[in-house]
């Protein structure tokens, strides 16, 4: 404004600022272990899921909606489209141990299918350099490449 106030809502330039991003679910109040019951392996064998998994939800799992505890809820839900382990526990803000092992017990009542990466192609290394020139090539805020 021209005495020096900013319009409200307007960033400190002076400029709305761009579009808030804002997580689907909100922060869990409720401590880690007590939503997996005290487990932290998400699977018998004890390995964990690979946060690049992905799961998409079933059909059984979108119409037990109402039946799933708040968590489970939230993931089915975020799974209508496919989504990696690591992508719904940062929209649902929720620990990544967390939504591995709910993803497994989800998995094992049918409610998501799970796609767990083949782990020769993962631990390729010309995986890993498409991944970095793909980085590379993203251009800056000014718009310049590298």
């Amino acid at each position: 404004m021209a005495d020096g106030r900013t319009e409200r809502g307007a960033g400190e330039d002076g400029f709305a600022p761009a579009e808030p991003v804002t997580p689907v679910g909100p922060v869990a109040a409720v401590r880690p272990f007590l939503v997996t019951a005290g487990r932290v392996a998400p699977t018998a064998s004890g390995r964990p899921v690979p946060v690049e998994t992905q799961v998409v939800a079933t059909v059984a799992g979108l119409t037990a909606l109402d039946r799933l505890s708040f968590e489970q809820h939230d993931i089915v839900a975020a799974c209508r489209r496919p989504q990696s382990i690591a992508e719904i526990a940062a929209r649902l803000r929720l620990h990544l141990n967390v939504v591995r092992v709910l993803a497994e017990d989800l998995r094992a009542a049918g409610q998501l299918t799970v796609y767990v990466p083949h782990t020769d192609v993962t631990h390729d290394a010309s995986v890993l350099r498409r991944v970095i020139d793909g980085l590379r090539a993203i251009p800056d805020s000014r718009g310049v490449t590298p």
